[in-house]
């Protein structure tokens, strides 16, 4: 199985399924002289990990990483960087009921019908506990950006056809609120009602989808035309998380029903150089960071696994009924985990386009 890796200059190359010994990462290109801990990755990993609310999974994995190398007495060294994640709440036996049967929602199919041979084991490395990983290089990504005063961050947006209000205008307080709870920001105005939805889901027995909205306040420069737009890295980015069926930047789908006047951001000259009045192009022009806010929205699909009863074939193509196993452990939304994850790419991207950026001219 190819397509591991992620990234150009600082490139990440992710291992591990989700019922095994571990699963890791390893970093390449990430510079000398960075300040790195254990705990600087451990902080961000306990946002992602599961078992912390009735809205999340029940499976308990501290996500405790391990920096194994490229680190020396606490800095980088220039050298590849790998972190281990072991695996404390596997239960492969739990799978075998279903282990023959084709999973609605699922890439059993595809794999199987790919490579001949599929891990049921918790969807093996089709997983979303592959997220981890990006998650923990994420980490390492976002404390280089912060060294040139770039931030990043995400929230969710959206359960079902509910919006919540988020501080836009203000990242430090958004990652403030997102750090502290982990989950989503019930500070913020209409989480409760994102709330009553969950719980309205999980009596039902189903579950739902969502939006993570993520925000970067990157200089101008950033990015290449053609192939390496940045908006088009980002597309790849976050449409390679699994459960992703949906991506847009700035006015995104709505700019289809906008006239040009408007979706225009008009020009003006500051004390700080040109600027732009609004910013309904999320942050880009020609796949070039303007120096607005890069903006963006990642759509999840309802979380696959749910108890109800479901149609489905077994391997040997004869009619099955598919139900979950009892005592299955599942996210009834997928989009709440999901935030430091697409947080995660996010700076994955930005800190690859400000080193591909420092050698683009004189």
């Amino acid at each position: 199985m190819a397509s591991n890796s992620f990234g150009t200059l600082f490139k990440i190359l992710t291992w591990g399924e989700s019922h095994g010994k571990a699963i890791g990462v390893v970093i390449d290109g990430c510079p000398a002289g960075l300040q790195l801990s254990d705990e600087d990755v451990n902080h961000f990993l306990r946002r992602r990990s599961p078992g912390q609310s009735p809205f999340t999974s029940p499976r308990r994995e501290e996500d405790v990483a391990e920096i194994l190398s490229g680190v020396f007495e606490g800095t980088t060294t220039g050298c590849p960087i790998s972190i281990l994640i072991r695996n404390q709440d596997a239960r492969e036996s739990a799978y075998e009921p279903i282990k023959d049967l084709l999973r609605p929602g699922h890439a059993n199919y595809t794999y199987l019908e790919k490579y001949g041979v599929f891990d049921f084991r918790g969807g093996g490395r089709s997983s979303g506990r592959e997220t981890a990983c990006r998650v923990a290089a994420g980490a390492v990504a976002q404390k280089l950006l912060l060294t040139w005063g770039i931030e990043v961050a995400a929230c969710l947006k959206q359960v079902g056809d509910f919006q919540a209000d988020v501080p836009t205008d203000n990242l430090s307080l958004l990652r403030q609120l997102t750090y502290e709870h982990s989950l989503f920001c019930p500070d913020l105005k209409g989480n409760q009602e994102m709330e009553k939805i969950l719980l309205q889901v999980l009596e039902k027995k189903d579950s739902i989808g969502g939006v993570v909205e993520f925000y970067a306040k990157i200089p101008v420069g950033l990015g290449d035309p053609v192939y390496e737009k940045l908006e088009a890295n980002l597309a790849k980015a976050m449409m390679s998380l699994p459960a992703t069926k949906g991506f847009e930047v700035g006015e995104g789908f709505k700019a289809a029903s906008m006239l040009g006047s408007t979706h225009n951001d008009y020009f003006y000259n500051s004390e700080e150089g040109i600027k732009l009045k609004t910013n309904h192009s999320g942050g880009t022009l020609g796949g070039i960071s303007t120096g607005m806010p890069l903006v963006g929205r990642v759509v999840f699909k309802p979380t696959s696994s749910i108890p109800i009863m479901q149609p489905t074939l077994g391997v040997n193509l004869e009619e099955r009924t598919f139900q979950l196993p009892p005592g299955s452990r599942h996210d009834p939304c997928v989009a709440i985990r999901a935030v430091p994850v697409v947080e995660a790419m996010l700076a994955l991207v930005v800190v690859d386009a400000v080193l591909m950026n420092k050698s683009a001219r004189l």
